[in-house]
């Protein structure tokens, strides 16, 4: 059937738009019916999107559905588990960044790629996105998928990536507390996801901070305990025992993140953190750098001038500690110079993953742009729980008093020193040069009285307290996540299984090209195709059709080599996936 006759009989449905299948939905809505059976009644020419059909096999390896039966559930209806979670896969492969936008396509075009009628509209969608949130544990399926991933490939599970991203808000529900947007370049109303990623780029798993402690506290308090349960293959303690200087997993995260005294606890739990040096002091002599070749986390390789030394961190007792310190020297003179308490890995094993952390950036801007993965998925608020500890205001107000004070006895510090240094010992001029400068020494001695008065109350005003003891006005409340952690969750199995799919890609594409692919993925999704049931054969053939250039109908027949080997059964059916270019 072709597209035009799907559209006219979609119209004539007697229940709404594509509401072709009465009777099953009649049982629904008298609670007679558990789900609606998958079924592809007919073949299906020119479907809209019916090229992330070929992201099916990819979703289903990374986890779409595994163990949503033991952690969700949906109660009788016409769409059940599966073909919300299908749906869900399949509109942040296509793009569809929002439930709402789905109101702007056809539902019987997305019905035909379920194996229904029509897909659910954005009212229904959105009703059982939350009760799958509310009802079921989102936390519990992202912390057995992450599980699974980190058990599938243990070697990817050695050294990780920790990073915050900021979530700007900008409705006004709510006065989230202020962050600094490095991006902006401004303080804006936000809340912090903290996000694990292996070397390779790919996403763990994260978690979202309401009330911002600082990279070092989630890192101690949450992310670490998390991982030491989830990582496979750790050394047992006689291993440790047996060798001192080796460690469990190492962790690498920027700037935020250093602190001697978080890494002289980490090391006593065996734990290695690698980040820049915060404070690196003179640089050190061109004849210390030797050429060194590097294997880069994407597989190239580039020449770098490194040196080493051993460096002894912390200032405070208790905190001080020996750690590797390890500097590039650029072509322009610059020294980067890296810290890490990973004392058995060469040089490069040091530099190559400090230099691949880009790859977690670029995961943040691609899933901005592409995922829309900052976008609000209700706008529901919870309170904040009484003992949260967050910045007094009343110090937060002094703080500002104080770098006014500051800013302004710098000033004045500045013109009494440009004052001495135009001195003259003209006698006409001395008594004018006498006058001034006693006015701005009388100036400098009341911002000094000013600055001690307010340190010394913003001393006493103590710089936390718990949001219980803030004043009713200055109370917040924060952003519902239930809903916002699951979909994230669908998201990261969606970018798991394009990156999959970009590998098999980029075995055909040229060295030079080779961020083509996720492109190449993007025009595959949203590509018409042809969708063939066999009831008696027992398959599903889908067509694609020809895309823009032969080279890219070549790369396509490729991957469709590679998706037929895995001989995937669409979900609910017994029928094996058959993948083939209509160009071929």
């Amino acid at each position: 059937m072709g597209k035009s006759e799907r559209s006219r009989e979609d119209a004539a449905a007697p229940l709404g738009v594509a509401t072709t299948d009465p009777g099953l939905r009649v049982l629904a809505s008298l609670g007679m019916l558990g789900y609606a059976p998958t079924k592809f009644r007919r073949p299906c020419e020119d479907v809209s999107y019916g090229g992330v059909l070929l992201a099916l096999p990819a979703l289903i390896s990374s986890g779409l559905l595994r163990h949503a039966q033991r952690f969700f559930t949906l109660p009788p209806g016409y769409y059940g588990l599966e073909h919300i979670f299908l749906l869900l896969g399949f509109l942040a492969l296509c793009r569809i960044k929002s439930v709402e936008a789905l109101r702007y396509t056809a539902p019987g075009e997305w019905g035909e790629l379920l194996g229904l009628d029509r897909c659910p509209e954005a009212k229904t969608l959105r009703a059982k996105i939350k009760h799958l949130s509310t009802g079921g544990d989102g936390e519990g399926w992202a912390a057995q998928l992450c599980k699974d991933w980190m058990e599938a490939e243990p070697s990817a599970t050695g050294t990780l990536y920790i990073d915050g991203h900021a979530r700007v808000y900008h409705g006004a529900q709510t006065k989230l507390p202020r962050h600094y947007i490095a991006r902006q370049r401004l303080c804006m109303r936000a809340t912090t996801d903290y996000w694990v990623h292996g070397l390779d780029g790919l996403p763990f798993f994260k978690i979202n901070q309401a009330v911002d402690p600082g990279l070092v506290r989630v890192l101690e308090e949450q992310v670490v305990p998390e991982l030491e349960t989830m990582i496979p293959a750790q050394p047992g303690s006689a291993e440790l025992a047996a060798d001192p200087l080796r460690m469990r997993f190492r962790l690498i995260f920027d700037r935020e993140g250093y602190s001697p005294g978080l890494f002289k606890r980490m090391k006593a739990k065996r734990i290695a953190c690698q980040t820049y040096h915060k404070n690196p002091g003179p640089d050190w002599g061109h004849a210390e750098f030797a050429p060194r070749r590097v294997r880069l986390a994407e597989g190239g390789e580039a020449d770098m001038l490194l040196a080493e030394r051993g460096t002894f961190l912390g200032s405070k007792k208790g905190e001080q500690l020996w750690v590797r310190e390890i500097r590039k020297l650029t072509p322009k003179g610059h020294q980067v110079s890296i810290i890490s308490t990973d004392w058995l890995a060469d040089v490069e094993g040091i530099v190559a993953p400090q230099m691949g952390r880009w790859y977690q950036e670029n995961f943040f801007k691609y899933g901005m742009e592409h995922f829309n993965l900052d976008r609000l998925i209700d706008y529901q608020l919870e309170p904040v729980d009484e003992t949260t500890r967050v910045v007094n205001p009343a110090w937060r107000k002094l703080d500002g008093e104080i770098r006014k004070r500051v800013a302004a006895l710098v000033r004045v510090k500045a013109r009494l020193c440009e004052l001495q240094l135009k001195g003259s010992l003209d006698e006409q001029k001395a008594e004018r040069y006498m006058h001034d400068a006693e006015a701005l020494r009388a100036d400098i001695e009341g911002e000094d009285t000013a600055l001690t008065r307010l340190k010394k109350q913003r001393k006493e005003a103590g710089k936390h307290i718990t949001h219980g003891e803030l004043p009713e006005e200055e109370k917040w409340l924060k952003l519902a996540t239930r809903s916002k952690h699951f979909i994230d969750t669908i998201k990261i199995v969606a970018y798991r299984a394009e990156t999959a799919m970009a590998h098999i890609v980029r075995e055909k594409l040229n060295a030079h090209h080779r961020d083509e692919a996720r492109a190449l993925i993007r025009d595959i999704c949203t590509t018409e195709a042809n969708i063939v049931p066999d009831a008696e054969a027992k398959t599903l053939s889908i067509e694609l059709h020809s895309l823009a250039t032969p080279k890219s109908n070549a790369i396509i027949t490729h991957l469709c080599d590679e998706l037929n080997a895995t001989e995937t059964l669409f979900p609910g059916t017994d029928l094996r996936m058959i993948f083939k270019s209509v160009s071929a």
